[in-house]
């Protein structure tokens, strides 16, 4: 691991202000994603601004809204009592992340920031443009049994790996954020970016901003949703699919759906022509499968991925069947 000098921001201003000065630096909060990175070298940076004594660690309810901290832990939001009531969804994505002991530590904003898994991407001896922007992509033609069906690109085909994220999008949060600009807002949904030309931008952030928080309106999804995560293994491993689900149903008839998934592109995965069809619609296995099956539109394999084209719309499916069933 490189050298780095190490300072501690008491407020969002001089947090900015400090990562400003210096064109590599970068902040650190839980660390549980970016300490992994600098000690594969994948990032270097020569400064890194301690951000964990500022004061955004609240979960504050408001009129028609929550507002989480982006300092606040990934355990402390899953567990909170009033999370549960009114955001169960968002409880139970968190829940289904990587392991006990990383969100007692994770940040809601760190796990926003966090980077593909992809194995090209941590291994330097290998072509990732997302790490090295035109070095070609190695999993195009390589080993791509996690990668992405949706959205991708000649230039990379990585999923982003969050599990909150997807729950995130799904509930139309907001993101704000601070910089040198100052303060602006951003939609949960266009806060992430699909590949294209330049894969190494995995979000819409602009140089040196700050989250600072993300604001999530209230909703009619606190009895028919699920949150469903397919893996390799139960606890500690990441999503080959993911579909959150939320469902306003009164009188067996769709009111309002939510769907997201994840796992399968560049971003979380909203899949709003989905949602339009459920609406109005009566709770039937037909329904479901056919919701299901037009969510698979544009999907395509890279090759080791191909099980996927047939796992999403079952997956689909079965999370839209459990949250109708609660």
């Amino acid at each position: 691991m490189k050298n780095f000098q190490i300072i501690r921001a008491l407020s969002s201003g001089s947090a900015v202000t400090n990562i400003s000065k210096e064109p590599s630096a970068m902040f650190i909060a839980g660390g549980t994603n970016l300490v992994d990175l600098m000690k594969k070298n994948v990032v270097v940076p020569d400064k890194l601004v301690d951000i964990t004594a500022l004061d955004l660690k609240k979960i504050e309810f408001g009129t028609g809204q929550v507002s989480i901290g982006a300092l606040a832990k990934n355990s402390q939001v899953a567990e909170d009592k009033s999370i549960k009531e009114k955001y169960p969804l968002l409880a139970l994505a968190l829940a289904a992340g990587a392991s006990q002991q990383i969100r007692h530590m994770a940040t809601v904003g760190g796990n926003m920031l966090q980077r593909t898994r992809c194995s090209y991407f941590y291994n330097t001896d290998m072509p990732c443009n997302k790490r090295t922007p035109k070095s070609g992509c190695g999993a195009i033609g390589g080993s791509n049994r996690m990668h992405a069906i949706f959205g991708a690109s000649d230039s990379c085909i990585a999923v982003h790996p969050s599990d909150m994220c997807i729950a995130l999008a799904a509930l139309d949060a907001t993101v704000f954020v601070e910089g040198p600009k100052g303060k602006r807002q951003i939609k949960f949904t266009d806060f992430h970016r699909l590949p294209g030309n330049s894969p190494e931008k995995d979000n819409t952030l602009e140089s040196k901003e700050l989250i600072t928080s993300v604001e999530i309106p209230e909703n009619n999804f606190t009895k028919n949703i699920h949150y469903l995560k397919v893996r390799d293994r139960s606890s500690y491993a990441f999503a080959l699919i993911s579909v959150a689900v939320g469902l306003d149903i009164k009188n067996n008839v769709i009111n309002e759906a939510r769907l997201a998934m994840g796992g399968v592109a560049h971003k979380p995965w909203r899949l709003t022509e989905a949602e339009e069809f459920l609406k109005g619609k009566t709770v039937s296995e037909e329904t479901f499968r056919q919701a299901a099956n037009l969510s698979m539109k544009g999907a395509k394999s890279y090759g080791d991925n191909a099980f996927k084209l047939t796992l999403g719309p079952n997956a689909i499916t079965e999370a839209l069947t459990i949250a109708a069933s609660k």
